[in-house]
């Protein structure tokens, strides 16, 4: 007989994550998968393959991220919130949650208990998100595996001062072509986005730093962002599905 109390759904604009948890609030099975246009179909499939694989039907659906309204059989729930409680129930205690998708990065201030105290949010341009990294990255033909090495080899950052994706990247371009050493530039590009968030986050944090989201899964940016903030930052376990355990916790 399953475990599984209640199953969690975050789509993204890059991955859609489902978890299915059990009443201790464990994840007893989950899914990553990049996002498709026709979230409908997709959340549909991805909670009939968590019910599948526990062998139940009819499980409570908590759905969050920019497509939670559009999860069939499932409560609606903010990001802010699911991430929150979500990440409270990964450390069990009260910090600041920086979560950096390809969307937006959100710096949430949970209190105790997993409630918000606080939060702000950048989901207005591409430049503070992981997005920003994407698309330079891309345009220098550097793979995501090989960053971290990259970044740790380089002498010194480069500076990337635009602060516009677009612009960065003409910028990243022109840099080449001076003949900037690329681990350099990868190093400046970290260096900038890790000083937007830091900005982003402010000067008093209180309680020990947390990093979840796909960024998470870059060690340079943690190290970056670490760097910036002048304190440790600590990986969630499962990064990725931090908001999906947090909108099933919501259901149960």
């Amino acid at each position: 007989m399953s475990r599984a109390v209640a199953i969690g759904v975050d789509v993204g604009s890059t991955t859609c994550k489902g978890v299915a948890i059990d009443a201790d609030g464990a994840i007893v099975a989950h899914r990553v998968e990049p996002t498709h246009p026709r979230i409908e179909e997709q959340t549909t499939r991805v909670v009939a393959a968590l019910e599948q694989e526990l062998g139940t039907s009819g499980l409570p659906v908590g759905s969050t991220g920019y497509g939670r309204k559009r999860v069939a059989r499932a409560r609606a729930l903010t990001e802010i919130t699911c991430h929150a409680r979500g990440a409270y129930k990964l450390v069990g205690t009260a910090g600041v949650l920086v979560d950096m998708g390809g969307q937006d990065t959100k710096v949430i201030r949970i209190g105790k208990g997993g409630d918000v105290a606080d939060f702000a949010m950048n989901d207005k341009c591409a430049a503070g998100t992981g997005r920003f990294l994407e698309v330079i990255l891309g345009r220098l033909q550097v793979r995501f595996e090989d960053v971290a090495a990259l970044v740790k080899s380089a002498t010194r950052a480069v500076p990337v001062s635009s602060t516009c994706t677009v612009f960065a990247e003409s910028e990243v371009i022109s840099l080449v072509a001076q003949g900037e050493p690329l681990e350099g530039i990868v190093r400046g590009l970290h260096q900038s986005l890790a000083s937007r968030v830091a900005a982003l986050a402010g000067r008093e944090l209180d309680g020990e730093v947390l990093m979840s989201g796909g960024v998470a899964l870059n060690a340079a940016m943690v190290d970056a962002l670490a760097s910036a903030l002048r304190r440790p930052v600590r990986v969630l376990p499962t990064p990725q599905l931090v908001g999906a355990i947090g909108a099933a916790l919501s259901v149960v």
